[in-house]
């Protein structure tokens, strides 16, 4: 791959940082780009992307010695991450902000820029792996990253076949001790920052109060009833509660409690003492990474939260870019607006977002 250029995008962590040098290793023209995302991030905040990690990106880059350029994505970012995030929340949705960065930000607008600036290729530092599909000439497929506490090909279900040929994941054969690892050999001083936590927005992962600063007025205490009606506890606004959420609950009486449901007429919060399960779900926006949706019912297993539980599934496609899922088994519900991600074995087939699979 000698003079074969390829864009990292530098987030000033550990993985990124680490995919930059093995390409560099490997004899590639590398250039580090970072992404300004949104305005913050700065001293103490768990984020990625934010001003201090770009200081981060560009001494990691300065050590490297390849160039470093940051890209102003600010406008992109506001109208497809954070507007959506906050326009899904509020409409009684519980959006994936990670998915759409991959989809709009990365694997679109860099994605863009890279073949303008006439690159080879785009490298980031996420945990999934690609592979050419034997027979298949130019065919490649999406895999799992190799460890299994660190995948992050849940993220990556919407990429198009026709874009993996020019996509490089250099640290998905890689555990994260084993990148930790290879940044201290380098000596990288990035090598032991601490993780990156919840939507990079936010910073301190503080979702109410995200919200509430934005559309405070538009959220409205209610009560939280039982599966007879009865009232046993009060909610902060049902924007803040997500179909099977255990945590933060107000309730009244010994628990568990599961949010199993809304009622927006009556502005209730819906809870029940069984985490919420489904036997069918229903699907928009549906990816299959091959290009080509099956000609019929097609078995899978299903991820429907990231980390998340697989649960065997029927998944048959339909007109309109939706899908139907079968479960052959009671699958943990999940909100609208989240991500339903297909596998076969190591392999990513697709994935879409929710539209209802609940009780």
């Amino acid at each position: 791959m000698k003079g074969r250029t390829v864009v990292v995008a530098m987030s000033g962590g550990v993985d990124s940082s680490v995919a930059a040098a093995l390409l560099k290793e490997e004899g590639y023209r590398v250039i580090g780009v970072g992404l300004r995302l949104f305005d913050g991030g700065g001293e103490g905040a768990r984020t990625c992307c934010g001003i201090r990690d770009m200081d981060d990106a560009r001494r990691v880059a300065y050590q490297l010695d390849i160039p470093f350029y940051l890209l102003d994505l600010r406008e992109i970012f506001r109208r497809r991450v954070i507007d959506y995030f906050l326009h899904g929340y509020l409409s009684g949705e519980t959006p994936n902000p990670c998915v759409a960065c991959n989809r709009w930000v990365k694997f679109q607008a860099l994605f863009k820029r890279c073949s303008a600036w006439g690159a080879d290729f785009l490298a980031t530092g996420h945990y999934a792996r690609l592979a050419r599909a034997a027979g298949g000439a130019g065919f490649h497929v999406l895999l799992r990253g190799r460890d299994e506490r660190k995948d992050q090909s849940y993220f990556l279900y919407m990429l198009r076949n026709e874009q993996l040929p020019r996509i490089l994941f250099p640290v998905g054969d890689l555990t994260k001790e084993e990148t930790r690892s290879l940044a201290a050999e380098l000596g990288l001083k990035v090598h032991d920052k601490r993780e990156s936590q919840d939507v990079c927005f936010i910073g301190d992962g503080d979702y109410a109060s995200f919200l509430m600063a934005w559309h405070g007025g538009e959220l409205r205490p209610g009560p939280v009833l039982d599966r007879k009606g009865q009232v046993i506890g009060s909610h902060r606004g049902l924007p803040l509660y997500t179909l099977g959420q255990r945590k933060g609950l107000k309730v009244d009486r010994p628990g568990p409690w599961y949010v199993a449901g809304m009622d927006r007429e009556r502005n209730a919060l819906i809870v029940s003492r069984e985490p919420p399960r489904c036997r069918e779900g229903r699907l928009r926006e549906v990816n299959f990474v091959s290009g080509k949706a099956p000609g019929g019912p097609l078995e899978v297993s299903v991820m429907m939260h990231y980390r998340g539980r697989e649960f065997r599934a029927r998944v048959i496609p339909l007109s309109g870019g939706e899908a139907r899922l079968e479960f052959m088994e009671p699958a943990d519900a999940a909100a609208a607006g989240q991500a339903a991600v297909f596998y076969q074995g190591e392999r990513v087939v697709g994935g879409g977002k929710v539209v209802n699979a609940g009780p």
